[in-house]
């Protein structure tokens, strides 16, 4: 009996061994794989088998297009009407969209895909690059809170229905095996090139398995003479937190190593490339209490000296900042948080050569001399750097009453600090605040609105866990990532903030769940670089905000009161509480439709 407990003992630690290379998803499910997979991996199991008696009819392979409206499920057959022609409008500069959806009765060994030549009927072409395809891969999601109302909350995997969705698009997987009985679609993107010649290209899809054909679709893609400005030009002001710790943990390279830059830099392009404006850089430890998978630390070195005073080492922030306008964003740096959730504060003490921690709040004089020393420091670095003048100090969900004492302590170290708040709306503290981001659901104040306008201050809005619709879940309604920004556009705002733009759960590749928030509500992108049905259907939305942006402008100067009048009345029907009863894709497809007619 004691030499099987031994052996027993011994099996248990020899496999413990062998597991922690593997993979296990933030839920507890074992992948089945090497942990933290970049080039390629293997869904997790599809919870819902296919249906024999569904699949009876398909005795061979069938292709068609789809819509980008849908999240087409693995093993169920596609409720759609073949299509063998799609047809897409964009402007010069616009990523225009579309998905195939091939299902298969028999195995296929070699799924791939290619493109024909698109051409006009005078010849011109658009060129091969401007074309783009991903298989669209399946991972693990959940669901609302069982109210309904939102997906806020400590969650227990039991307590939620898991579900294989479609939402990674896997550039970097050019071929693939498709078993029977199997959907797997096809996303495809067309970035016209601003020097375009306006008109109608046509073009194919072709669907393959290896050398053999096995479908022609027909894409054709009309043009407009109007021009879209370079993602860095547009006005929509983007606002996606970046997490540079959860790379470095998936990738598994030292934090802040050239390594690491390596490893973000593509990813950060891809940023860049939807228009974001602004560095998310974090000045103290832990600033939002680690809710994350990868905690948030400090990029600035806080050192108190023997002789009480404080010293402050900038290095890590300006590799950070350096390291983000070298891909492209370069037009603000919020800087998180003289209000930590958790209000304590690490520093280096000289005189015990060690780390310590000390406890104190907006109002507390142990504050005011601590952050007063800071921001005065912060200030002449800045200044030094040429950097003041698009740098925020920036807060986030903090009460009103705590603003104000840290605006007082702000304004004291230097008056011409800027301010960022995402929060609730305050019109005691709304003046201090050069960018103001309120919850969804809230209105600044028209009056307010012109004249934030008028200053050149930013305004914005925000969602998180706690709306169930518009939000950018893994099991959202695809349209409500697009929604969202028509909606700023009707309310006249400047852009959009989401709290995570790749703050990775264990395994994001395989399982998006979470332990405090639904599925997806942690990350906008995927390792590998690869983008997700969320991610281009927001970038959709998000050109849609700067062709509005563009054509308001253009109708004010030349009078044109009816254009004005169709535009609003296009956004007119963009109403919170209407979904999910009207569904965001009927909203938004019917805009689309008016907004590609001027």
């Amino acid at each position: 009996m004691k030499r099987l407990t031994i052996f027993s003992l011994t099996c248990l630690f020899s496999m413990g061994a062998v597991f922690a290379q593997r993979g296990v998803t933030q839920c507890g499910v074992p992948t089945g794989q090497p942990k933290f997979p970049l080039l390629t991996y293997q869904e997790l199991p599809d919870p819902t088998a296919p249906s024999d008696k569904e699949w009876v009819a398909v005795t061979s392979t069938q292709v068609s297009w789809g819509t980008t409206d849908v999240r087409y499920a693995k093993h169920q057959l596609p409720q759609l009407k073949k299509q063998q022609t799609v047809s897409l409008k964009g402007w010069r500069g616009e990523r225009v969209n579309a998905q195939a959806v091939v299902w298969t009765g028999v195995e296929l060994k070699d799924l791939n895909f290619s493109f024909g030549d698109f051409k006009d009927k005078k010849g011109n072409v658009l060129p091969k690059d401007a074309f783009t395809g991903g298989f669209v891969r399946y991972v693990m999601t959940d669901e609302l809170n069982k109210d309904g109302r939102g997906a806020c909350g400590h969650r227990k995997s039991i307590d939620y229905d898991s579900l294989l969705v479609a939402d990674p698009i896997d550039t970097n997987l050019k071929t693939m095996a498709l078993p029977a009985h199997t959907v797997q679609p096809v996303w495809v993107q067309c970035w016209i090139p601003q020097s375009a010649t306006p008109g109608t290209y046509q073009g194919e899809l072709l669907i393959n398995d290896g050398s053999r054909l096995l479908q022609r679709l027909n894409l054709e893609i009309t043009v407009s003479s109007r021009e879209l400005p370079q993602p860095s030009e547009w006005a929509y002001h983007l606002d996606l937190w970046q997490s540079p710790y959860a790379v470095a943990r998936y990738y598994q390279v030292p934090l802040w190593s050239q390594e690491h830059f390596d490893a973000m830099r593509p990813l950060m392009k891809m940023l860049a490339d939807a228009g974001q404006k602004i560095i998310t850089a974090t000045l103290t430890h832990k600033p939002w209490n680690g809710q994350t998978e990868d905690y948030f630390d400090t990029m600035v070195t806080w050192m108190k000296r023997a002789d009480g005073t404080w010293a402050f080492d900038y290095t890590i922030f300006d590799r950070w900042v350096e390291f983000m306008m070298s891909v492209g964003i370069d037009k603000q740096i919020n800087c998180y948080s003289m209000v930590p959730w958790e209000l304590s504060f690490q520093y280096y003490d000289q005189a015990t050569n060690s780390l310590q921690f000390v406890k104190t709040a907006p109002g507390d004089a142990a504050y005011e001399e601590m952050w007063g020393a800071m921001l005065a420091s912060f200030s002449k670095h800045l200044k030094e750097k040429g950097w003041f003048d698009i740098c925020a100090i920036a807060m986030d969900e903090r009460p009103m009453e705590v603003m104000q004492k840290t605006l007082k302590v702000i304004r004291k170290a230097d008056p011409d600090f800027k301010v960022s708040l995402a929060g609730n709306y305050h019109e005691e503290i709304e003046p201090d605040l050069y960018d103001y981001c309120i919850v969804i659901g809230q209105n600044f104040p028209e009056e307010v609105r012109l004249r934030r306008v008028a200053e050149n201050k930013r305004t914005n809005y925000y969602t998180c866990c706690t709306e169930a619709h518009p939000n950018t879940f893994t099991f959202s309604d695809p349209a409500e990532a697009a929604w969202m920004s028509y909606y700023s556009s009707k309310k006249h705002l400047d852009g959009y903030l989401r709290w995570a733009y790749n703050s990775w759960p264990l395994e994001p590749l395989l399982d998006s769940r979470f332990r405090s928030w639904a599925g997806g509500d942690t990350y906008l992108v995927y390792p590998g670089a690869r983008s997700c049905i969320r991610c281009e259907r927001l970038i959709e939305g998000i050109q849609a905000h700067e062709k509005i942006n563009i054509l308001r402008q253009e109708f004010e100067k030349k009078g044109n009161k009816a254009g004005l009048k169709k535009i609003e009345k296009m956004l007119a029907p963009f109403n919170l509480g209407s979904m999910p009863e009207i569904p965001a894709a009927i909203t938004v497809n019917r805009a689309n439709q008016i907004l590609n007619s001027f």
